[in-house]
């Protein structure tokens, strides 16, 4: 895994913790330590950990607790919402060894309530906890251009905000604790509509015989241009979808915009059915397509 090369602003340097070498978490953490902070790392598959060191630097720990020990701010990117716990407040968690007055920077789409939960926890300990999800994909990571949405203590965010900037074009506190996981819940409920009307759009122009290359080139530069059209309208088209951001990992998110949407009394009913189009998806043995694969269905 590379990243790619980047200026980064002028930062001090600090000791980073960084828990998760996954997908996203391996080019972020490699951009923290090219921007010329001090990270160790720590991955539940020891080897990630060590092929990150073989290729970046830094170090690696052998739990949590080991990672954090020393370290001004923790990062964590994980799978979900019983991931994070373990980490953080498990035996081995971070939580453990965190010194008084540092930062965790959870990037784990989560629930909302989990955050607010660990943050409660945090505060116990005389921590600070900012749930930090991110939109841009792998590509944004390896760029270093994601955008991250924030929930938290304004004063522990203005502490982490430069460090985030390593591989971020977009770093914002959107509110208190779990205002950063409800706003990326926003965000995949918009990217699940543009994506199925984008992928009902391609199908009926290529059932009608268009060329469509030629037809996205036209509408891109109009009212419904998107991210999606431009990004992924060609490849829809060409039928490939072996990267981006998995399937799988959106029926997660989704799943947690609609158990939030039921807590809250909101009414998603376009997004309950594109759940279930991508369980269609999974069904067809899609589970690690890109999520443009809806298109798939309409074929």
């Amino acid at each position: 895994m590379t990243v790619a090369d980047k200026t980064y602003a002028a930062t001090p340097a600090q000791r980073i913790a960084f828990i998760g070498l996954g997908t996203m978490g391996a080019p972020m953490a490699a951009h923290l330590l090219r921007a010329g902070h001090t990270v160790t790392v720590f991955n539940r598959t020891a080897a990630k950990a060590q092929s990150w060191v073989v290729a970046h630097g830094g170090a690696m720990a052998a739990t949590p607790a080991e990672a954090a020990q020393g370290a001004s701010i923790v990062v964590t990117c994980v799978g979900n919402d019983d991931d994070l716990r373990e980490v953080t407040v498990g035996a081995q968690g971070v939580f453990q060894s965190m010194m008084p007055g540092g930062v965790l920077v959870d990037h784990t789409t989560t629930s909302a309530e989990v955050a607010r939960e660990l943050a409660q926890r945090a505060a116990q300990q005389g921590l600070a906890f900012i749930d930090a999800p991110v939109s841009g994909g792998n590509l944004g990571a390896i760029n270093g251009v994601l955008t991250v949405m924030c929930g938290g203590d304004a004063e522990a965010f203005a502490r982490v905000q430069p460090v985030i900037t390593a591989y971020a074009k977009a770093v914002t506190l959107l509110g208190e604790s779990g205002a950063g996981q409800l706003a990326k819940m926003v965000n995949q409920i918009a990217v699940g509509g543009l994506l199925q009307g984008l992928a009902e759009a391609l199908a009926f122009g290529q059932k009608a015989g268009l060329d469509m290359s030629q037809v996205l080139q036209v509408i891109s530069q109009g009212a419904a241009s998107s991210w999606q059209m431009v990004n992924r309208g060609p490849t829809m088209i060409d039928d490939q979808f072996d990267f981006g951001f998995a399937v799988d990992w959106m029926r997660k998110d989704l799943g947690l915009v609609l158990d939030e949407g039921r807590r809250m009394g909101a009414r998603l009913p376009v997004t309950a059915l594109i759940d279930q189009f991508y369980a269609d998806v999974q069904a067809m043995g899609g589970g690690r397509l890109d999520t443009s694969s809806l298109i798939k269905r309409l074929r």
